[in-house]
């Protein structure tokens, strides 16, 4: 079942130690909603559609990218329809070239981040729907330059601290201060002496994890 692998993702969510307190209704709302429909990575479901963003951050890790959406006017993180592709992730890294214009984006892990599911407003010939959004953590390349799509007023990198000046949106942040708690026991776990294992994935050098939570 081509859902499975997605429906496998969520799964090990449900149990990672990054899954928040709030995020948990959205949660069991897209496992249903992808165990229910078989086009869910198809726009034209009507009720709604699982999309793919990313938590880009840049190679310091100091600061996020985000996008002035120009549909909804909300400063968020890169991120849009799968269009029937049901590797999320892929989808993701698409998104978040497609709306910055940089190449070279790659997964810290390829672990679900992230998950919200929330409303569109109907618009034109669309009618109101959900967005079931899956996201992952990103990592850009050194001196990305970022060029602005037509979809986005403004493209910018963040710093961290200040994206809740900047952004409204509860999610947004919520997966701004996820990785900033991140880093801190990521911080702490090398201040108390442990390094990576030989051949096994490091979050310094751009690199992935095949599985389980890189954080």
């Amino acid at each position: 079942m081509h859902r499975r692998p997605l429906l496998d993702l969520l799964g090990r969510h449900a149990e990672s130690a990054l899954l928040a307190e709030e995020e948990k209704p959205s949660l069991g709302r897209l496992i249903a909603f992808v165990s229910e429909y078989p086009d869910c990575f198809e726009r034209s479901l009507l009720v709604g559609h699982v999309t793919g963003s990313a938590w880009v951050v840049d190679q310091e890790e100091r600061a996020c990218l985000l996008v002035h959406h120009r549909k909804l006017d909300l400063w968020l993180q890169p991120g849009g329809h799968a269009d029937g592709d049901a590797d999320i992730l892929r989808v993701a890294l698409r998104e978040a070239e497609e709306e910055s214009g940089i190449s070279g984006i790659v997964p810290v892990s390829r672990e679900i981040f992230d998950v919200d599911v929330h409303a569109i407003p109907a618009r034109k010939d669309v009618p109101a729907h959900f967005h079931h959004d899956v996201r992952f953590l990103l990592r850009a390349p050194a001196g990305a330059v970022i060029v602005k799509s037509e979809e986005s007023y403004d493209v910018r990198w963040v710093p961290m601290e200040e994206v809740p000046s900047l952004a409204s949106d509860a999610s947004v942040l919520r997966m701004a201060q996820k990785w900033k708690t991140a880093r801190a026991a990521q911080a702490a776990w090398r201040w108390r002496g442990h390094r990576p294992r030989p051949g096994s994935s490091s979050r310094g050098r751009g690199s992935s994890s095949s599985g389980g939570d890189s954080f």
